[in-house]
C-alpha cells in the first residue's frame, strides 16, 4: 500500500468520545425504539482515520478485518447465534426447507466426457451431499438416447468425495481426460473458496500419481495429443497468470512457461488449442471491455502472433474446420462474427462473417455447415439461422420471454434447450428440416406454473432511461399496495439477468408474492453501451435504475415500502448495500449476499482473488476514481440515527473472491446505526465462499435458502411466524 496515497492514525481521545455519543449503543437504539427483536452482540470500535488524497475516512471497525483473530472468532460466533435468535425455528421456516428441498433435489448431472473405450461424468444423485465421479462404457451404438445418464443406474465410482470429508464440504470436478483415456485430471475444492488443488488419476490402475499440485486458482487443463503431459494455467495474486507446460514424471518447478509474463493480478490469462494442438491460442483479459487474442503455429514455429492487442473491445474466439472465429463488439456494440484466417491474421484481412444486428448477439452453433446464433430480444432469446457465408436462412421458433441454447447432435438433428420463470430447463431434440421437437431431457421438477402469470414492464430510471423488469406472481393479481414483493438485480460485469427458472423466485410466488428481476444497466441485455453505462464513473446508474424499479413497484401499487424486499449476492450485493444506504425508506427487508460494500478500500483488499474488478469498479487510489467511489461506498455512506430495513448479510471465511470482511464490518455498522428497530444479522459459514454451491453440503444449501426467505416474510408481516 501506498503510504503517500493512504495515511492511517488512530482518533484522538476527544474524537473518540465524540463519535462514540454521536453513534450510541446498539442496545440502547434498540430500547429507544421499543423494539421486539432483542439488541445485537455489542461491538467495539476502534476508529481508524484513512486519509486518502487529502480527504479524513473514519474506520469504526478496522478490527474485524482481522478474520484470524480470536476476539473476531468469538463475534463471528456470537452473530450466528444472534441470526438464529431472530430467525427463529417455525412451521414456515419448516415447509420453506422441505420445498427448497422438492425444487433443489434432484439429480444434477454432468455431460459425458469421453476416456478410450469410456466415459467419465459427475452426478449427483437425489438424497446425496456432493457429486461423484463415474465412469461407465461409451456408447458403441448410433441411439444416442444411450447418452443419457440414468440417475438410478449402478456406474463405477471413480472419485467419491464424500469418503474424503466427513463434513462433506470438500467436492470434486472433471478438468480434462487424455485423449486415449488413460489420465484424467481432477480439481478437489475445500468448501467454497475458488483456489483448488489438481490430482492426476491413472484410470487404468487406479492409483494417482505424483503430478499433484497445491491449492491455487487453476484453468485451462488440456493434455498433450500423446499424453506426455498437459498444458494449464495458474493465477497469482501477486504476479498474474501464467500459462504452463508439465511433463508428467518431472518437478513442477521445471514446467516451461509459455506465456503470461508482463501480466499483472488484475488481468486473466487464459489459453486453447485448436486443430489437434497445432495451434495455441492465449486470450488475455483486461477486466470485461478488453481482450488481447495471441496465437502460436507449433508446426512452423516461430514466436508468438498478436491477433488482437491494442483494439478496445472484447473477443471470444473460436476455432472451427480450419478457421478462427471472433465474436466481437468492435465497431459493434451488439457484437458481430468475423473470420480469421492464420495463414494471414492481420486486421485488414479479418471477414466478417455475420453483421452486427438490431438485437445482441449472445452466442452461437456451427450446425450441418449453418450458423445458429442466439440473440437477446428485449430480454426474450431468438435463434437465427445462416448459410455459412452469413446469409440468412431463417430461425427456430422460442417461446416469448424464454432463454434458449441450441447445439449440434446426430447430423440433421440439434439439441434445444428452453427455460422460464415459470418452466424449469428442458431439453428437445429438433429436427432441423421439418422443425419437429420431441422432448429428450425433462429435470421433472415438481412445480405447477399453471395460474401463474410472468409479464414484462418499462419503468423510466432517474436519467430518463428506459429500463425493463420481468415480474411473476399468480395470476389476476390485485394491485393494493400491499403485495409481498421481492426485487432483484446484479447489474454489472456484463452479466446480462435473462429469464430462467430460480426456486426461489417459484417459492416466493407460491406464498402469494410479487417477485420482480430488473434489468439494470451494467449487464449486456442491449449490448455494450448497456454495459459501459453502468461501470466505474457510472455505477451510480446501475443504483438509480434498482431505486427507479422499486418506486414504480410502489407508485403502480404493486405493494408498499412495508411489503417490499430486495436480493442480490456479490456484485449485486454491493446493489443492495448502495439502495438501502441511499434510498432506506424505500426496502422492509433486505438479503445482501456475499456482498462488496467497503468500495474506499477494496483496492487494498489483494489476498483476495479481487483485482481484476478494479476495471469495473474503480481504483480508490486514483484520485478520479476515489472521487466516485466514496459517494456510493456502501459501508462509507452509513448514517447514524437512520431507519434501515432490515438486513440480512452472508458470507463466509473462504470468499477467496469477495473479501468477507466487508460483511463483517457493515454488519456491525449497521446494527449500531439503525434507529428503525428492525433486526440486521449477519449469517456466517466457515466453509462459505463465493463457489458456495459446490462448497458447502447440499443439505446446508437448503437450510441457507430457507433461512433467508423465513428471515424475510418475518420482516414483511407474512407467514405464520
Amino acid at each position: 500500500m501506498s503510504h503517500r496515497a493512504h495515511g492511517i492514525r488512530t482518533l484522538s481521545s476527544w474524537r473518540v468520545a465524540h463519535t462514540l455519543m454521536l453513534l450510541g449503543t446498539a442496545a440502547a437504539i434498540a430500547v429507544a425504539c421499543s423494539s421486539p427483536y432483542p439488541p445485537p452482540p455489542e461491538t467495539r470500535r476502534d476508529n481508524v482515520l484513512d486519509t486518502l488524497h487529502g480527504v479524513e475516512v473514519v474506520d469504526p471497525y478496522r478490527w474485524l478485518e482481522e478474520q484470524d483473530d480470536p476476539e473476531v472468532r468469538a463475534w463471528i460466533d456470537a452473530q450466528n447465534a444472534y441470526a438464529e435468535a431472530i430467525v427463529g425455528e417455525s412451521p414456515l421456516r419448516a415447509r420453506l426447507r422441505e420445498r427448497f428441498r422438492e425444487l433443489y433435489d434432484l439429480p444434477d448431472k454432468g455431460s459425458p466426457r469421453g476416456a478410450g473405450d469410456y466415459e467419465l461424468f459427475t452426478l449427483r444423485r437425489t438424497g446425496m451431499e456432493q457429486a461423484v465421479i463415474y465412469r461407465r462404457a461409451a456408447s458403441d451404438d448410433d441411439d444416442d438416447s444411450d447418452d443419457r445418464i440414468d440417475p438410478d443406474a449402478e456406474y463405477e465410482v471413480v472419485i467419491d468425495p464424500l469418503e474424503m470429508d466427513p463434513g462433506h464440504t470438500t467436492s470434486v470436478s472433471i478438468q480434462t481426460i487424455s485423449r486415449d483415456g488413460k489420465y484424467m485430471i481432477y480439481s478437489v475444492r475445500d468448501g467454497g473458496q475458488d483456489e483448488v488443488a489438481i490430482r492426476v488419476l491413472d484410470l487404468e490402475t487406479g492409483d494417482h500419481l505424483p503430478d499433484s499440485m497445491p491449492e491455487a486458482l487453476y484453468g485451462d487443463f488440456a493434455f498433450e495429443s500423446d499424453a506426455s503431459g498437459f498444458y494449464y494455467g495458474r493465477r497469482s495474486r501477486r504476479t498474474g497468470g501464467r500459462i504452463y507446460f508439465h511433463r508428467l514424471g518431472t518437478s513442477f518447478d521445471d514446467d516451461e512457461e509459455l506465456f503470461g509474463a508482463g501480466y499483472g493480478p488484475d488481468k486473466f490469462v487464459g489459453m486453447s488449442r485448436a486443430d489437434g494442438g497445432r495451434y495455441r491460442l492465449f486470450d488475455v483479459w483486461h477486466g470485461w471491455t478488453r481482450v488481447e487474442i495471441h496465437f502460436q503455429d507449433t508446426e512452423a514455429g516461430g514466436p508468438l502472433k498478436p491477433i488482437v492487442d491494442d483494439e478496445d473491445a472484447r473477443f471470444f474466439s473460436r476455432f472451427v474446420d480450419g478457421e478462427l472465429y471472433l465474436q466481437t463488439n468492435l465497431d459493434a456494440p451488439n457484437f458481430r462474427l468475423l473470420a480469421v484466417d492464420l495463414e494471414k491474421p492481420e486486421k485488414e484481412n479479418w471477414r466478417e462473417v455475420i453483421p452486427e444486428g438490431e438485437d445482441v448477439m449472445q452466442g452461437y452453433s456451427l450446425i450441418d455447415d449453418r450458423f445458429y446464433v442466439t440473440y437477446l430480444h428485449d430480454i426474450s432469446t431468438q435463434i437465427k439461422i445462416f448459410e455459412k457465408d452469413g446469409t440468412p436462412a431463417g430461425a427456430i421458433e422460442v417461446p416469448e420471454y424464454h432463454s434458449a441454447g441450441i447445439w449440434g447432435a446426430e447430423e440433421g438433428k440439434a439439441f434445444l434447450n428452453l427455460s422460464s420463470y415459470t418452466s424449469p430447463p428442458v431439453t428437445y431434440k429438433i429436427d432441423l428440416e421439418t422443425r419437429e421437437r420431441e422432448v429428450w431431457e425433462d429435470r421433472e421438477v415438481p412445480f405447477d406454473p399453471a395460474g401463474i402469470e410472468v409479464e414484462q414492464v418499462w419503468y423510466e430510471s432517474k436519467d430518463g432511461t428506459d429500463v425493463p423488469m420481468y415480474l411473476i406472481h399468480r395470476e389476476g393479481l390485485e394491485l393494493t399496495g400491499d403485495n409481498p414483493t421481492m426485487l432483484y438485480g446484479y447489474g454489472g460485469f456484463t452479466s446480462a439477468m435473462t429469464p430462467r427458472f430460480d426456486p426461489t423466485a417459484a417459492v416466493w410466488v407460491e406464498q402469494g408474492g410479487v417477485y420482480a428481476v430488473a434489468n439494470l444497466r451494467g449487464g449486456t441485455e442491449f449490448g455494450e453501451r448497456w454495459h459501459r453505462e453502468g461501470m466505474l464513473e457510472n455505477k451510480q446508474n446501475v443504483f438509480d435504475d434498482f431505486i427507479a424499479a422499486a418506486e414504480w413497484l410502489i407508485d403502480t401499487r404493486y405493494t408498499n415500502p412495508e411489503r417490499l424486499a430486495i436480493r442480490g449476492g456479490s456484485n449485486g450485493g454491493l446493489l443492495v448495500g448502495a439502495a438501502i444506504t441511499q434510498r432506506p425508506d424505500l426496502f422492509r427487508a433486505a438479503l445482501c449476499l456475499f456482498p462488496d460494500l467497503d468500495m474506499v478500500r477494496f483496492y487494498t483488499f489483494t489476498e483476495t482473488n479481487n483485482l481484476p474488478a478494479l476495471h469495473e469498479y474503480g481504483d480508490a487510489s486514483i484520485p478520479e476514481h476515489f472521487e466516485f467511489l466514496q459517494l456510493y461506498s456502501p459501508y462509507q455512506n452509513v448514517k447514524n440515527r437512520t431507519r434501515y430495513p432490515a438486513v440480512m448479510l452472508t458470507t463466509g471465511d473462504l470468499d477467496t473472491r469477495v473479501p468477507p470482511l466487508q460483511a463483517r464490518k457493515m454488519t456491525a455498522r449497521l446494527q449500531a446505526a439503525t434507529r428503525s428497530g428492525l433486526p440486521v444479522v449477519l449469517r456466517y459459514d466457515p466453509k462459505g465462499g463465493h463457489t458456495a454451491n459446490r462448497g458447502r453440503p447440499f443439505s446446508r444449501g437448503i437450510d441457507h435458502r430457507a433461512m433467508e426467505i423465513a428471515f424475510v416474510l418475518k420482516m414483511l408481516g407474512v407467514g405464520d411466524m
